[in-house]
């Protein structure tokens, strides 16, 4: 860092190109150039979204990429932000992020589109921090930045993220009771190898194949069939079900709500019914969080879970949609004790950043999260570290758009040596 200047953090060129994600979908990838360091960022998408997240920007062509084309938000950059922001200082990323906020000048991000934002926003961060020559986690978090997050890996995907009759989207291994993340990962893979045998042996070959999160989507119909299984491959592993290692279920209720009932286990079921069942779930199993058990307008739904069921983390994803006022809007009616964090649901990184110290003020632990349709863009594992966050979510131990986050934490663990630290969650 030493003999650097002022006028080395100058952004001297934004650019922006259209590229692919996970699921073949074209997204936008931005780069930001100072006069010492690039930042290059590409913005994830999810299958299952809230109404209150940033819009994604598409072309709607039909003929091309099926209307998914994302040419738009890419010449949005050129055009308007890249002016706006060429010769400013990349460490100036709150004033840099609100600039980007005024031109689009929507309330969701619609003008200027989320997919373009996100990834301008993450690619000043990364070219601040590549101009110092410094990890993007030190960058964030400074010294303090040496804790790992605990994983929740998916490992049996449903509802959005596959093609069976799971109506719950994500289940989920969470590996709490470990020295090290490295040790954490390893339990998480073994796990994920024995349930692979596992449902060879009941389902057959097919059963094996995965979603769009790297997890298998064995052909169940009944959320008890895939957390028994779960339970099982953890236990074949020689782990401890609800000691080493716990459940954690992603619901994804908005996905499953129609016509003021939800369709679970080939039911239709009223709200009453829905939190009975959430409940007795949990009772059950040995789960650790339950995200998004009711759909993302029934605050006082989310109250009376989290009322219920006090030993058990009661995740807001769609209800929250990373957005501040809305987060506030929980911890006042004691909605939610956990909080998904996704840098495009905001459309900037710095009101994901708000959004986590309020919620981690507030002792709402936060996780960090993927998409869907995400690529081999790493930042998520370093934003996870360089706050602190509790938790990260980036898919099941495959996929390379899944390992690269993996990946990435297993460096920075190597690069803190004995600093690193691994997330303890005390209930």
């Amino acid at each position: 860092m030493g003999g650097l200047l002022e006028k080395d953090f100058e952004i001297v060129e934004v650019d922006a190109i259209q590229v692919l994600d996970s699921r073949g979908d074209p997204t936008v990838e931005a780069i930001v150039r100072t006069r010492k360091g690039v930042g290059r960022a590409i913005s994830p998408s999810g299958a299952s979204r809230s109404s209150y997240e940033a819009f994604e920007l598409r072309d709607g062509d039909p003929s091309i990429y099926k209307g998914r084309s994302v040419v738009k938000a890419v010449n949005n950059i050129k055009r308007y932000i890249a002016p706006a922001i060429t010769g400013l200082d990349a460490r100036m990323q709150s004033y840099i992020d609100q600039k980007i906020v005024q031109i689009d000048g929507s309330k969701n991000k619609s003008r200027l589109g989320g997919n373009a934002t996100t990834a301008v926003s993450l690619a000043v961060l990364k070219a601040a921090a590549d101009t110092y020559n410094m990890p993007l986690f030190t960058y964030i978090g400074g010294s303090r930045a040496r804790v790992l997050p605990i994983p929740m890996m998916n490992l049996i995907n449903g509802g959005a993220h596959a093609g069976n009759d799971l109506a719950f989207q994500e289940f989920l291994v969470v590996p709490v009771g470990f020295d090290s993340f490295s040790e954490a990962l390893r339990a998480g893979v073994e796990i994920y190898k024995a349930l692979k045998d596992l449902l060879k042996t009941v389902y057959g070959v097919s059963s094996i194949n995965v979603g769009d999160e790297g997890g298998f989507a064995p052909p169940m119909r009944r959320v008890s069939e895939a957390l028994d299984t779960l339970e099982k491959a953890i236990n074949n592993s020689g782990y401890r079900a609800g000691g080493d290692v716990y459940l954690a279920l992603d619901v994804a209720a908005s996905q499953i709500y129609r016509d003021g009932a939800y369709h679970v286990d080939g039911k239709r079921i009223s709200r009453g019914e829905m939190i009975d069942m959430i409940i007795e779930i949990a009772s059950r199993y040995p789960i650790i969080s339950i995200e998004d058990p009711l759909e993302e307008s029934d605050l006082e739904g989310f109250s009376e879970i989290s009322k219920k069921l006090y030993k058990v983390i009661i995740v807001g994803d769609d209800l929250l949609s990373t957005n501040r006022d809305r987060l506030r809007e929980a911890i006042r009616s004691q909605a939610v004790r956990g909080a998904i964090m996704k840098i495009n649901q905001a459309g900037t990184y710095t009101e994901a950043l708000e959004f986590a110290e309020e919620a981690i003020g507030s002792g709402v632990a936060v996780i960090t999260s993927h998409r869907s349709g995400d690529s081999e863009d790493a930042a998520i594992s370093h934003i996870a570290v360089g706050l602190g966050t509790m938790f990260i979510k980036t898919g099941a131990p495959a996929r390379g758009e899944r390992t690269s986050k993996y990946n990435e934490l297993l460096r920075i663990e190597h690069y803190l040596g004995d600093e690193a630290r691994y997330a303890r969650y005390r209930g």
